[in-house]
């Protein structure tokens, strides 16, 4: 049979009376009054009514719900009040029958657990809501790329097998790579750096790994980082780039997405410039006010980033950091070398990208790499890029689900991401 599906479900309308067209979808009711049978049928792109006589309602005996069919048929007027036409059938046939009953409804009226959701993560897809989430992650996608090539950045693929940790940090994959010890990657960091030398200006938007044993619905084991790095820049620049393209993306999406977001329940989304900017010092005093007090060098806890956010409820910039708490490729101050150029983004308590000015001296980088007991030979394929005139540079990464359950308003990062991956889930 060939199969020759004329339109999908979005492309009818009433306007089209009497026009013959080939649909294909999978049956999502069904229901007999007298000779006649009501089918809804949907696809991906919306849900219509398909009206069987009873010669063809035979042709359907035993169907299931969620089963697959084929209908030709003839565009007519309707009486039904959730519909603006109807199919009247002249063909049907069952391409994939379902098996009854289903592990899950993806109707959504009989609610079902995430982690059985997740178990089904395919079936899952034909619930509206589950399927809008996907659809609006493209769309984000789409934005960021779109955004970031406007601003002359271009797209780059580091490796995600490394033979050293790339940051000289813990939290690790580490696996053998014909008999060598390997890793997986938790950040483009070291590669994207090296990028900027010829590319100046580079992003990647890409899966990296991180072996933490977090239990909280912010965390993934594997999760997609959207990284920037850009030659003859510092933190504000690149901290401005940041602000552009989440206010852009939310706009993008606010835009393109606007079924979507009715059917997820988030109508409306905005976010706008300028994004309040308080140093690390000025959120010990708004700390201490709270009484919690904290002395000059302290890690900001997820206890006193709740406390924070409570003053800042939207996005906001953490800057100015102590040195100490920061990566060994993270520049000082020059009026304070005490302090870093460096900054996060937090929406609220929760922390969506990390970024600053880059070291560009490889004598300073040793130093530093000593300063937080790393040593500087395993870092030798890196720091040999400095010595080919390595530009100034600055960028950041930013947790795309993080990102999305901010615009979708959804709190389990676990919803935006087809197979997520946690300390208990490996499969499906």
């Amino acid at each position: 049979m060939l199969f020759n599906r004329t339109h999908n479900i979005e492309d009818v309308n009433a306007n089209m009376k009497d026009q013959d067209v080939i649909l294909a979808g999978w049956v999502e009711d069904l229901r007999k009054m007298g000779k006649m049978t009501f089918l809804t049928l949907r696809d991906v792109t919306g849900i219509t009514q398909i009206i069987l006589t009873d010669e063809l309602t035979k042709a359907v005996e035993g169907i299931t719900r969620q089963s697959v069919v084929r209908v030709t048929g003839k565009v007519q007027d309707t009486r039904a009040r959730d519909f603006e036409y109807e199919i009247k059938a002249n063909e049907i046939s069952i391409l994939a029958k379902a098996v009854y009953p289903l592990p899950i409804d993806p109707i959504g009226r009989l609610e079902s657990h995430i982690d059985n959701r997740l178990n089904t993560r395919a079936l899952d897809m034909r619930n509206q809501k589950t399927a809008s989430i996907f659809k609006i992650r493209h769309h984000v996608l789409a934005s960021l790329r779109k955004i970031l090539s406007e601003k002359k950045f271009i797209e780059i693929t580091t490796p995600k097998i490394i033979g050293s940790a790339s940051e000289g940090g813990a939290n690790l994959f580490s696996l053998d790579y014909f008999g060598k010890q390997a890793y997986l990657a938790q950040s483009p960091q070291l590669y994207k750096e090296q990028m900027t030398i010829g590319l100046e200006r580079v992003f990647e938007i890409a899966s990296f790994y991180r072996a933490e044993k977090s239990h909280t619905g912010r965390h993934l084991s594997e999760f997609t980082s959207v990284d920037i790095e850009a030659a003859f820049m510092n933190y504000t620049d690149v901290m401005n780039v940041l602000e552009d393209l989440v206010v852009d993306t939310f706009k993008y999406v606010s835009e393109n997405c606007k079924k979507e977001l009715e059917i997820i329940g988030n109508k409306t989304i905005t976010s706008d410039h300028p994004f309040e900017k308080i140093t690390y010092s000025q959120a010990l005093d708004e700390l201490k006010e709270k009484d919690v007090k904290l002395e000059f060098g302290d890690d900001l806890l997820d206890s006193h980033l709740r406390i924070l956010g409570e003053n800042h409820p939207s996005f906001y910039f953490l800057t100015d950091w102590p040195i100490k708490l920061k990566p060994f490729y993270i520049t000082e101050k020059q009026d304070n070398v005490e302090l870093s150029e460096s900054f996060d983004l937090q929406y609220g308590y929760l922390e969506l990208s990390s970024g600053g000015s880059r070291l560009h001296n490889p004598e300073k980088i040793k130093s530093r790499l000593k300063e937080q007991n790393l040593d500087p030979s395993k870092f030798s394929d890196h720091l040999q890029a400095f010595d080919w005139g390595m530009p100034p540079h600055a960028g950041w990464g930013l947790g795309l689900e993080r990102l999305l359950t901010i615009i979708l308003g959804i709190d389990n990062v676990r919803e935006v991401i087809l197979y997520p991956r946690d300390p208990e889930r490996l499969k499906p």
